[in-house]
């Protein structure tokens, strides 16, 4: 009995998986639509001049009061990343997400990506993923326990979809989520990687996110500059992390302010940068690209890592789906090029191989998910030869991050959301009472 319903846990993660898959494959081919869309909307009203930029502004703050809107409405667990979400339904401190759910988080992050907030995919496809296989879980009348680790499969399952990483998603599941080795999540969870990734592959292809020209095999003497550009990265992480958690609370203390109209001051903002600016709003995955080619000078790079340090923050206080990865891969690869440029005349590295090894220690400051971080950059790049440089650079950030006693963005996230949906609930029994 134990073998059949082990069998039978592992045959429906591989069908999650590919349910979670084909949802996550359509959303981020959405999105690439809505980029599109959101540049021609730019570059059609370039020469209306004033009633051009009222249109481009008023366009995206309208499209973020409505992602907002859906969100307050019909599903408050959609708000952010989902991430917080999922990991607090992990530890039984929250109920699953229900059905609906789904279309709020898909058309919400939708609206809100692409009018251009600097916001990532991987939150919502994380959600819908573990969404989804907790509902199957349910339809096929699994135990609880089950269920669980179907939802956490499903989680790993949007991840590896968001960033064409099956691995990174099913380690990020043990090492973010669960956060302990357990043998039905495991075997679920590699199921539903697998079978994600097999689906969106169809129509995502099987090319790594970004280009990077091969880079050779560090050396070890090479070490104690990448230990400091960790150093340098993980101080560069507290901030962030401080910045994310500042911005939305002042955010919420603003309670007089109805969250669409806070939303669509957000989506204003974000307009006018989008006219100003276009290449420097939404995800971010074309500046990481550029970034990684070298194609942009150091006072460039320099005014762009300033912008999009800002807009990070401001855009996850509007309140919509979104996620931080996208964003913190951004950051992290202009922290690393740029400490390559400067350091360049002196040092003998590549400004690029540290524009990689900054995503992937960047992403450990903040997140506090090493192993993840190492993996999901190393499939995004195909930068293996790097493995080197990022344990170095991420045991720093990893060391500086917790000796400064910064928390793990989520955890503080997580926080947040039950804290919110107490107050909810409060509220709600106050009014039938």
């Amino acid at each position: 009995m134990w073998a059949a319903g082990l069998t039978s846990l592992a045959l429906l993660s591989l069908l999650a998986g590919a349910a979670a898959g084909l949802v996550g494959a359509v959303f981020r081919l959405t999105l690439e639509q809505a980029d599109r869309w959101r540049d021609a909307l730019i570059a059609w009203t370039a020469n209306e001049k004033l009633a051009g930029f009222l249109f481009v502004v008023g366009t995206c703050a309208a499209a973020t009061a409505i992602a907002a809107w859906l969100v307050r409405r019909f599903s408050p667990q959609a708000e952010g990343s989902g991430i917080p979400h999922v990991e607090a339904v992990m530890q039984g401190e929250l109920q699953p997400a229900p059905f609906r759910l789904i279309p709020v988080k898909f058309f919400g992050g939708l609206l809100a990506i692409g009018s251009g907030l600097a916001l990532g995919r991987e939150g919502p496809s994380v959600q819908m993923g573990a969404t989804i296989a907790h509902l199957m879980g349910k339809l096929f009348r699994r135990r609880e326990d089950d269920c669980k680790a179907l939802l956490a499969a499903g989680a790993g399952a949007g991840l590896a979809t968001a960033f064409n990483s099956p691995i990174a998603g099913a380690v990020f599941v043990l090492e973010e989520l669960v956060r302990r080795f357990d043998t039905r999540i495991t075997i679920a969870t590699l199921g539903a990687s697998a079978g994600a990734i097999a689906l969106a592959r169809v129509f995502l292809g099987d090319a790594p996110d970004f280009h990077v020209e091969p880079i050779s095999y560090r050396s070890f003497g090479t070490v104690p500059l990448h230990l400091a550009l960790g150093l340098i990265v993980g101080c560069v992480g507290v901030v962030y992390n401080r910045a994310i958690l500042g911005t939305v609370m002042f955010a919420d203390r603003l309670q007089r302010l109805p969250v669409e109209w806070r939303a669509a001051l957000i989506g204003a903002v974000v307009g006018l940068l989008a006219w100003l600016a276009p290449g420097v709003v939404g995800g971010g995955d074309a500046i990481t690209q550029r970034t990684l080619s070298g194609t942009e000078n150091v006072a460039m790079l320099v005014g762009v890592f300033l912008l999009r340090f800002a807009l990070g923050p401001l855009s996850y206080a509007a309140g919509t789906p979104g996620g931080l990865f996208a964003p913190i891969l951004v950051i992290g690869s202009q922290s690393g090029f740029l400490f390559g440029s400067i350091t360049h005349p002196w040092l003998p590295l590549n400004p690029t191989a540290l524009g990689v090894v900054g995503m992937a220690a960047f992403f450990t400051a903040v997140v506090r998910a090493p192993v993840t971080g190492i993996i999901l950059v190393i499939e995004m790049t195909a930068s293996f030869t790097l493995l080197l440089p990022m344990l170095s650079a991420c045991f720093a950030a990893m060391l500086v991050t917790n000796l400064l006693g910064n928390p793990p963005i989520y955890d503080s996230l997580r926080e947040r959301t039950l804290k919110k949906t107490r107050l909810i609930s409060r509220e709600i029994h106050a009014r039938q009472c």
